[in-house]
């Protein structure tokens, strides 16, 4: 039976674009495992020599079920992320393990805040997902800072009156909010009370949220942070 330390195969049944350099590969498990929203795999790659490649991806979809998403964006240099990329197609078979990342997950019973950066909002849409399956989206308010409204993930899913996204290059004609990058001003009204608060995105975008969200007066405590690597 597998566990989260052991490798086991998944089979890709869909693969679908999110952004021009972003896809979603869904993954139907040998032995599921339910995860917990937040919580991400690792996918495997062997290559004929035995060489072995491995990325850690979060899972996009809400727990339940016997499919995890694994949302992938496809890095310069990455050996992982270009391979999914150009290579697997519908019906290849990959090798996983996981659910990992307990201390980055959430149960979708407290009220939580999520400050997202570019491809950090990945694990932020499975507590989202979560959330208003259970239809109580008021549990979860989510920001994200992107660049462009082309590299937003899940656009046609991600609005909604719990969403905001900051563009800080090029807004949507509709936009209200100027172009800039993420402020005080920006979080202050989504995190009062004793909401937990977690960030995800590259390392310079969640020591800057941290630092807001510090001037926003919200407790280091209250602050969960998942930053991931340059490479993938």
């Amino acid at each position: 039976m597998a566990t989260a330390s052991t490798w086991q195969t998944g089979v890709v049944t869909a693969i679908g674009a999110e952004t021009p350099h972003a896809k979603t590969f869904r993954l139907r498990l040998a032995e599921p495992r339910t995860h917990r929203a937040g919580q991400f795999y690792v996918v495997r790659l062997t290559a004929p020599d035995g060489y072995h490649a491995q990325r850690d991806y979060s899972v996009a979809n809400a727990p339940g079920g016997d499919d995890i998403e694994l949302t992938v964006e496809k890095l310069p240099d990455g050996e992982v992320s270009a391979f999914l990329h150009n290579d697997v197609e519908v019906g290849d078979v990959l090798q996983v393990r996981g659910p990992i990342g307990r201390f980055f997950s959430w149960d979708g019973a407290t009220p939580i805040v999520g400050v997202a950066g570019g491809s950090g909002v990945v694990p932020l849409m499975s507590m989202l997902r979560l959330a208003r399956r259970a239809d109580r989206a008021d549990l979860m308010r989510l920001i994200v800072s992107v660049r462009s409204p082309e590299e937003l993930y899940y656009a046609d899913e991600i609005a909604g009156p719990e969403t905001t996204v900051v563009y800080t290059r090029r807004a949507l004609e509709r936009s209200s909010r100027p172009v800039g990058r993420l402020t005080v001003e920006d979080l202050a009204p989504l995190v009062e009370g004793d909401r937990e608060v977690y960030v995800c995105g590259s390392q310079g975008f969640c020591d800057t949220a941290t630092s807001l969200l510090l001037g926003a007066g919200v407790e280091t405590k209250r602050i969960r942070v998942s930053r991931f690597g340059p490479t993938a």
